[in-house]
């Protein structure tokens, strides 16, 4: 099952934190990023799916040596719509946030310096979309269905974060 296939299930199960406002404010979120930086909304949701494929293996990296609880405490203590320094500096050294940065800009045409003030949002809003698998009650619960499909690293072809989000956009039709 893909991961938009599982955020999906993680909206309709109760138990868990996912529901159709907290991707809303996610979508919402890259929109006006988009607008305030004056570029188009399948840009930033680029740049945002880049981004989410770094923090999958620095997410990965923290699984295999730190254990899943330390990779789903990085998910519920970062993830979110408002920019935060931390969640970027909890997941990347600076020389690989600069590597980040560097990466968007070559793929998107987008300013590497501006990526650069742009990783303090963009990291919350892939940890926030990781967020919504966690359980409802105790989100340090194992059992993240959304942080287990996205660490998948058999790379059996499920959906990347960009897919994600442009999926969506289309289920809540915007």
């Amino acid at each position: 099952m893909g991961l938009f296939d599982q955020i999906i299930n993680a909206i309709d199960n109760p138990n868990q934190q996912g529901n159709t406002s907290q991707l809303g404010n996610i979508i919402n979120t890259v929109q006006q990023i988009s607008g305030s930086t004056g570029t188009d909304s399948s840009t930033m949701q680029s740049a945002l799916g880049i981004v989410g494929n770094y923090v999958r293996s620095a997410l990965q990296e923290k699984q295999n040596t730190e254990g899943n609880e330390a990779a789903q405490d990085v998910v519920n203590e970062y993830g979110g719509t408002s920019p935060n320094a931390q969640a970027v500096d909890s997941l990347f050294p600076p020389f690989v946030q600069q590597q980040v940065a560097d990466a968007v800009s070559q793929r998107t045409g987008l300013n590497a310096g501006m990526v650069q003030q742009l990783l303090p949002i963009l990291v919350p809003l892939v940890l926030n979309l990781l967020k919504s698998g966690s359980n409802a009650q105790n989100p340090q619960a194992g059992g993240n269905s959304v942080l287990n499909s996205f660490l998948d690293s058999d790379r059996d072809g499920d959906v990347d974060i960009m897919d994600a989000m442009q999926m969506a956009s289309r289920y809540l039709g915007r």
